[in-house]
């Protein structure tokens, strides 16, 4: 009886070491080790007049979007937004490549994804779903093609209109062409959320939560030149730290106070970034455009105390979650449509505040990185893309490059 019971005790034990999955046994210490992070995110805007799609639109067409990932890994999954569809929007399929150039993809890369098990997902309104795991190889810094074909859309199209990277459009179903050449081109991003990669328990991400600095305004399409690209090159060239993604969250013409091009910062806070996948760091350049929109409208000081009010409630919410939080100072922005005594002096008290009242973790100081020395209200000639607010290609570069890695150390 007692070798009966012994026997029975070590099948449970045994048992207990593994999980049933629909595609077999898999060993439960295995899945503890499958750590997901995020490699590539987009915020998600409802489409207007100037991010619609090309004709004939979402009516049976395949649509090719390219995003630039920050960290690789072997195994990837996908999300998918209706964050502001009006009903569900239904992908009939969806494929997954390496980009090879323009809409081109390389062929023995090309795989389909699944959700639960199915080729075909239903996104009900204002939700977003994962796609299954993928076993796919897929390099650090590297282009990832994904390819879906729609049937149609919802009224409510959920984008990202600065996506700065070039989309395609093409009648009928063909996820899996190697080349769409025919095909009609949008530079917006389309319902795609974010990309995923499973790695060592040692892999974070860094989310970054901006306005169109961050976005990369003016930086050169499908040339992958936004600070946060930079940032992601400097840490995946620094190779005794570990594998650490980089989120990028900006939404040009973003406030932290009120809605604009897209939803005001502190309202998108929980879905762009506490609720991304393995961030250990959250980094703050928003306000901007709080103070460059109150020029003639409002209280410039209210305005500024209600910014610094913003900083606190991010901060508080976001070392809930036991992120670090650092703060950007707002960049120069003199001799733009922006640029006032009243709005630099506003520009001024905020900075002041981040550099100096202890709330942040620690402090990115973009506005030292990027000013005229002669001039410290505007850009200096080197960071400047020529409307004296947004950086150029070479702007952008220097804000990356001012920042201190060890930021990022475990």
């Amino acid at each position: 009886m007692r070798r009966r019971s012994a026997t029975v005790g070590w099948l449970w034990l045994l048992l207990l070491g593994f999980i049933f999955e629909r595609d077999g046994w898999v060993s439960a210490s295995d899945r503890e080790t499958e750590h997901w992070v995020g490699t590539w995110a987009c915020s998600p805007q409802l489409a207007d007049a100037g991010s619609r799609p090309p004709a004939p639109g979402f009516a049976d067409v395949t649509l090719r979007q390219i995003v630039h990932v920050s960290i690789g890994g072997r195994k990837i999954r996908l999300r998918f937004s209706n964050a502001f569809g009006k009903s569900a929007l239904r992908i009939s399929s969806a494929h997954v490549a390496i980009a090879a150039g323009g809409s081109q993809i390389k062929a023995r890369t090309d795989k389909p994804l699944t959700f639960d098990e199915e080729s075909s997902v239903a996104i009900p309104e204002g939700a977003l779903v994962y796609s299954d795991p993928l076993d796919f190889s897929l390099a650090p810094l590297s282009d990832l093609a994904v390819t879906i074909h729609l049937e149609n859309a919802p009224e409510g199209v959920t984008t990202h209109s600065g996506a700065r990277a070039t989309s395609y459009f093409t009648s009928g179903d063909a996820v899996s062409a190697l080349d769409v050449p025919s095909a009609e081109t949008a530079d917006h991003w389309y319902f795609l959320n974010g990309v995923e990669v499973a790695g060592p328990h040692s892999s974070a991400a860094v989310v970054i939560l901006g306005d169109s600095i961050t976005d990369g305004k003016n930086s050169t399409t499908n040339a992958n030149g936004r600070w946060p690209d930079e940032l992601a090159r400097r840490l995946e060239a620094s190779k005794h730290r570990p594998s650490i993604g980089v989120l990028n969250e900006g939404i040009g013409g973003n406030r932290l106070l009120h809605d604009g091009l897209g939803p005001n910062a502190l309202s998108r806070l929980d879905r762009d970034v506490l609720t991304q996948t393995g961030v250990r760091w959250l980094v703050v350049l928003e306000g901007v455009n709080d103070i460059g929109t109150c020029k003639s409208a409002c209280d410039l000081d209210s305005t500024a105390r209600d910014i610094i009010n913003a900083y606190r409630q991010i901060i508080i919410r976001a070392h809930s979650q036991n992120m670090r939080v650092y703060g950007a100072t707002i960049t120069p922005f003199g001799g733009s449509f922006y640029g006032s005594e009243e709005t630099e002096r506003a520009r001024q008290a905020v900075n002041h505040w981040i550099r100096t009242s202890g709330w942040f973790d620690r402090v990115i100081d973009f506005d030292a990185a990027t000013r005229d020395p002669q001039h410290p209200a505007n850009l200096s000639a080197q960071a400047d893309s020529g409307d004296h607010l947004h950086p150029a290609d070479a702007g952008y570069k220097i804000m990356a490059d001012s920042v201190d890695l060890n930021l990022f150390a475990n």
